[in-house]
């Protein structure tokens, strides 16, 4: 169904209100006077919330019975153009089972209708007189009819030559018109019947209404969901498709410009040429086969000698020698392309095909929590057919490159990109951040559901801390929550923004270390401190943003010792900061890295690489034990732009180098330095050796005996309460006046 059909709908349901309203008014609405005459009953004003909900379940009833007619026409052309491929087989199964999904949809839509009406009565919202008079409504029928197709066996190069890939587009656009639909027509579930008739429910009729309507709308959701998968494989197959099909019709011009026979298996003919030099004859033509790559099964043009061995591109027969006939080695080349372009079009088919088959429609109503999950295992099996389509455009770019890409996109096609491939689009470096919230949100229910039940690889802990994520989304913050990233690598990745960091004029990015993972703290510990920045740096500059980034693995105890964390997740982070400077619309975005604990060493390295950290002003370190840098002037952000948090009762700050380690009997305890100023990582990033300025941070609350914990200074930086001078500078710091903060002297 289009946009514009859709307004109509939705402007003929108010209108149908508007005459029910003045109909009530000509016809039974009386004065005061009259009513007291008891001349004229009065019927009631046909507008509360159950009317109103019975009026929009006929709207989808009719609404949902021609997107379905829509989205089978949106396929009327295709078959005879894209035979040979086997995705044609899977599209048609798919429709199929959407053609009855949407049909039990508007079934559902159709018996709502007079339920609704009937509570309205039993509400007194309607007399029974006018609940009765609820009009009959004629669904629109679908054709009938088998929907015919070719049949598909192995692609030939005949069929890719004649393949009519915009029948592919064409029905790709039909399925995003009913995504579209079904997100609008959830929309209008959710916000003009269940959000109002919730607060009614005071009846059986009405509490059984409600939860149909709960299902419905589930179901809007489904169809939005899967319709908007299956438009993006349908475009991936097209795009994909049509390079081997152009390499293709340029060999076959290729060869009709030699003059030389394409038969049906592929094999090329080729006339005589050139000169026996025993003879001085010319040498006879001949016909060769193409070589497609394969080894083995599957590629006709490989040949075995008499030997056995593998004689590729030649016939059993051939000569031991290069032929002196120019036309044999022209020709094989045309071959090969032809042989080439027909076994990647058939492997990229098969891809799609395969993705394609896991897009049925499930049978009946029923949206469960194992309906969910199988759904993100479609999203999942999406992304990787589609990878290879979207890498040339995306995947393979910088993050510049990417926001270039974005906007040269229409408002519809980024759309279609959310809600086709929310999984790549929502970890995209580059990507502005609202449409990477937006995927991420739609995402991240479908990656719950995924986890539902399962144990393997910290399954319920991920679960826990996503919907811990969940849980802060759903609540009104201010400053308003961005989700920048999230997946199930590892330990767990979520990326949380407070504030958009694309707007805003002040951008951090703090890297958690020691012991972070994606679990059930993580929303309410480690994203907090991110909020307690975001809203300390506004308090200073309110067009400020603050990001919490667990895009690594941070390490736990037995392999905190190591750097090889902190290697792999430096480059990740550049990247991601990398988009961060390219998403901004501020030319001169003030943005400042922030390392904690394990994460200052993971800054720190990433400081160090090429550049240094895309776009990075000021680089704050809290509880370090080190950066693996000597000096701060290593990190590339210039001299007075380190700043460095190390409370006095932080043990993680006065860790002892390597060579120091032994006979340590409790660094915890420690008070006195380590006989120089290194640390485990390096120079200690508080010492006046090291070079960077130390801003005051206090004591902290003693381990243990402050009933905080064994490390409470070393996890109290962010928290105004436990740490306000920290809080207070690091928000300064963020906010672009790091020449207001309090300082102490180094070490």
């Amino acid at each position: 169904m289009a946009w514009a059909e859709w307004e109509q709908l939705k402007a003929q349901a108010v209108e149908r209100q508007n005459n029910h309203t003045q109909i009530n008014s000509l016809h039974g609405k009386t004065s005061s006077s009259e009513a007291s005459g008891g001349g004229v009953s009065t019927l009631r004003h046909e507008r509360g919330p159950w009317t109103q909900a019975a009026g929009t379940a006929d709207d989808l009833q009719a609404s949902t019975s021609t997107a379905r007619v829509d989205l089978r026409s949106a396929h009327e052309g295709v078959g005879g153009g894209l035979a040979g491929l086997t995705s044609l087989g899977a599209l048609k199964t798919v429709l199929t089972s959407w053609n009855e999904r949407l049909g039990r949809v508007r079934e559902e839509c159709s018996a709502l209708e007079p339920e609704l009406r009937q509570v309205a009565v039993d509400l007194g919202e309607i007399d029974a007189e006018v609940g009765g008079k609820a009009k009959a409504v004629t669904v629109p029928g679908t054709r009938r009819g088998e929907w015919t197709m070719a049949g598909s066996s192995a692609l030939t190069w005949q069929q890719l030559r004649d393949l009519k890939l915009s029948e592919l587009t064409e029905a790709a656009d039909g399925w995003g018109a009913l995504s579209k639909f079904a997100d609008h027509s959830r929309e209008c579930v959710d916000g003009d019947m269940s959000n109002k008739l919730t607060k009614t429910q005071d009846s059986e009729s009405a509490r059984s209404a409600v939860k149909r309507l709960k299902r419905l709308s589930e179901n809007y959701h489904y169809v939005q969901t899967e319709a908007g998968l299956i438009r993006g494989v349908l475009d991936g197959l097209a795009s994909e498709a049509n390079s081997p099909q152009r390499r293709l019709r340029d060999a076959l011009d290729d060869a009709a410009t030699l003059g030389y026979t394409v038969n049906e298996d592929g094999s090329i003919d080729y006339p005589a040429g050139g000169q026996n030099s025993m003879t001085g004859d010319m040498v006879p033509g001949g016909s060769v086969m193409g070589n497609n790559g394969l080894v083995g099964v599957g590629n006709p043009g490989l040949h075995r000698d008499g030997e056995g061995k593998y004689d590729p591109a030649a016939g059993a027969d051939a000569p031991a020698l290069a032929s002196p006939n120019p036309h044999r080695a022209k020709a094989q080349d045309v071959a090969d392309r032809i042989a080439h372009a027909v076994r990647e079009a058939s492997e990229i088919d098969e891809r799609y095909s395969s993705a394609l088959n896991k897009l049925k429609a499930a049978s009946g109503l029923a949206v469960d929590k194992k309906k969910w999950a199988n759904v993100a295992g479609d999203v999942d099996a999406v992304g990787n057919a589609a990878r290879q389509y979207l890498a040339a455009d995306v995947l393979d770019k910088t993050p510049a490159e990417r926001k270039q890409w974005w906007d040269h996109l229409s408002k519809e096609e980024q759309q279609e990109y959310i809600t086709s491939f929310p999984d790549v689009l929502g970890g995209l470096d580059g990507i502005p951040a609202v449409a990477r919230d937006q995927a991420n949100r739609e995402n991240l229910p479908l990656i719950i559901a995924s986890l539902e039940g399962k144990t393997a690889d910290g399954a319920q802990e991920k679960l826990a801390g996503l919907r811990g994520i969940q849980d802060k989304l759903s609540q009104n913050s201010h400053p308003p929550m961005y989700l920048l990233g999230v997946g199930l690598e590892g330990k767990g990745r979520a990326i949380v923004s407070y504030g958009n960091p694309d707007t805003s004029k002040n951008v951090s990015s703090y890297v958690p270390g020691l012991g972070t993972a994606l679990d059930g703290e993580f929303a309410d510990d480690t994203v907090r401190r991110a909020y307690q920045t975001a809203k300390g740096a506004q308090k200073y500059d309110p067009s400020s943003a603050s990001i919490v980034w667990l895009g690594y693995d941070a390490p736990g105890f037995k392999d905190v010792m190591s750097t090889t964390n902190a290697s792999k997740g430096a480059s990740d982070y550049n990247s991601f900061m990398d988009g961060i400077q390219a998403t901004s619309e501020h030319k001169n975005a003030h943005i400042t890295a922030i390392g904690h604990s394990y994460g200052s060493l993971a800054v720190g390295t990433a400081a160090r690489q090429d550049g240094g950290i895309p776009g990075a002003d000021d680089i704050v370190l809290l509880g370090s034990p080190g950066t693996g840098a000597d000096k701060a002037s290593e990190l590339n952000v210039g001299k007075g732009h380190v700043f460095v948090g190390s409370a006095d009762n932080d043990p993680v700050t006065k860790l002892p180098a390597k060579q120091d380690l032994f006979g340590v009997v409790s660094p915890v305890v420690a008070a006195g330095r380590w006989g120089n100023d290194d640390i485990w990582f390096g120079t200690d990033p508080a010492s006046a050796e090291f070079g960077a300025t130390r801003m005051e941070s206090g004591d902290g609350p003693l381990p243990l005996l402050s009933g905080l914990g064994a490390t409470p200074a070393h996890s109290g930086y962010f928290d105004p309460e436990r740490n306000p001078s920290a809080a207070d500078n690091i928000a300064r710091i963020v906010a672009g006046h790091s020449d207001s903060i309090t300082t102490e002297a180094p070490r």
